[in-house]
């Protein structure tokens, strides 16, 4: 009897040292699967600052429609973008995102900066995609509003205006989605300027390095971009890609258009007669969506490469068939093994119940129905500037300059963001996701009912494109980045 007790006894030893062996090692993978070679995580052992998703308020009261920003001693930030013209859709994206940052901060009472606590208001400043309306209302807003912060703007031309306003008047001007490279070279850099954004380059490279380092499929490419200098950047951004991480590639042809075209066959020909297995593109909407429309449509159903092809939207518009074969880049897709996180699902159920509630258009459509890929991202970006406010304690720019650089931050998904000092840029992974059917949508989505839209494809395979093989261009001409490599050291 004794004999079996410890035989017994041995035996449960035994099995708990084995178990306990295999959760370490479990553990070990799980922890190993997220520290890529050249990423964040790699680099970043323990940000400066992160996301906390268990201080976020009840978000149940939140409409983009009807909520009413607070006036009076604040925190001003105003987000300046098209609220109407043709570029329009942008504004009203922008503004829900900051719009929800500053809600929740404002529900959990504030920010303590300049010796008291102060709310966070949100001011729309329209610059119509006009750029003499684009210095026109930067100056109101820096002169009459008297706000703190500029925050957007889609297009590289408003966005220089927004910088030049605000580097005239001492205030943070917050690039969220503007890529061209040269906003922040010698010429046109300024102290007051941030750009928490990828940029040209670093997609370019970022789409060279999947297909050369991971996918290795095609090799035949046409560049087909807007025709100023972001488009430019992107295409230049491209080609670097694609020497650096996939020489044997070939670029087959390559066009820059007029901004909003309409009438895309003449490129379209050209490029089926080229033999290009992909076209990459940087183009926005509504140019996006009348270059995958009309390629379809023409029976051009090759992959297309794209960082802003991710308009809900535009893919319920085109439909299923149509947005097979679409490639996305981003910073902050909401995929696996990035939605493994927690705070990310609770965020993520929080906009989607809250964007079920809301009945007035554009709010209610497609577009707004989850936390994820451009909207994420500035959402996640609204919360790291307040983050940087906060650890400032102040409004002064020049405080805020002080923490923002070199400053990193984790957002909700585990990413984390770093704000190289010398130039302003931010260095971080990059995500490309392969847009797939709905039941093929499991591999990225892992809460029900496992897809994100059920009448168009959308993210499944995720990559991670580590921040040390798509570093940011980095101007060496400019006195504050000679000598220093493109992590800034």
């Amino acid at each position: 009897m004794k004999q079996s007790r410890k035989l017994l006894f041995w035996t449960l030893i035994f099995s708990l040292t084995i178990l306990i062996s295999i959760s370490s090692s479990m553990s070990f993978a799980q922890t190993a699967e997220k520290i890529v070679p050249d990423s964040m995580a790699d680099k970043i052992k323990k940000p400066n600052a992160a996301f906390d998703a268990s201080k976020m308020s009840d978000m149940s009261d939140f409409d983009p429609a009807t909520w009413v920003s607070p006036k009076g001693d604040t925190i001003k930030v105003a987000v300046v973008a098209a609220f109407s013209g043709p570029g329009a859709t942008h504004g009203n994206y922008y503004y829900t995102c900051m719009a929800w940052a500053a809600h929740d901060i404002n529900k959990r009472g504030g920010i303590w900066v300049d010796g008291k606590k102060k709310l966070v208001e949100v001011i729309k400043a329209d610059h119509m995609g006009r750029n003499d309306q684009a210095k026109k209302i930067c100056e109101r807003m820096a002169l009459r509003e008297k706000v703190h912060v500029f925050w957007g703007t889609n297009g590289s031309q408003w966005t220089q205006i927004m910088n030049e306003v605000a580097t005239k008047y001492k205030l943070i001007s917050m690039n969220i989605i503007s890529l061209s490279d040269e906003l922040q070279d010698a010429h046109n850099f300024s102290r007051y300027c941030f750009q928490p954004s990828y940029s040209a380059e670093q997609v370019g490279l970022g789409w060279g390095y999947y297909y050369g380092k991971i996918r290795k499929k095609e090799t035949k490419f046409y560049i087909m971009c807007q025709d100023y200098s972001y488009g430019h950047d992107m295409g230049k951004g491209f080609k670097k890609g694609l020497k650096e991480y996939y020489p044997e590639a070939v670029v087959v042809g390559e066009d820059y258009h007029k901004l909003f075209l309409t009438d895309y066959a003449p490129y379209i020909e050209k490029i089926k007669a080229s033999g290009a297995e992909v076209i990459f593109t940087g183009n926005w909407t509504p140019d996006a969506t009348n270059l995958l429309k009309q390629a379809r449509q023409m029976g051009l159903n090759i992959p297309i490469a794209n960082n802003y092809m991710d308009d809900a939207n535009m893919l319920h518009e085109v439909g299923m068939e149509w947005t097979k074969g679409l490639v996305n880049i981003n910073t902050y897709l909401t995929s696996n093994p990035q939605f493994k996180t927690p705070g990310h699902i609770k965020i993520h159920k929080a906009w989607h119940d809250q964007w079920k509630k809301w009945k007035t258009p554009p709010f209610n459509s497609p577009s707004y129905m989850y936390h994820y890929a451009q909207m994420g991202t500035w959402v996640q970006n609204s919360y790291w500037l307040l983050s940087v406010i906060e650890r400032a304690k102040s409004t002064n720019p020049e405080k805020i300059i002080e923490v923002w650089e070199n400053d990193t931050y984790q957002s909700v998904n585990g990413k984390i963001f770093m704000m190289r000092a010398c130039d302003h840029k931010m260095i971080q992974d990059l995500t490309v996701g392969e847009y797939v059917p709905p039941e093929k949508q499991r591999e990225s989505f892992n809460i029900p009912p496992y897809y994100w839209y059920d009448k168009t494809c959308g993210v499944g395979p995720t990559y991670l494109i580590p921040a040390g093989k798509i570093l940011p261009w980095m101007d060496q001409n400019l006195d504050r980045c000679k000598g220093k490599n493109g992590w800034g050291e």
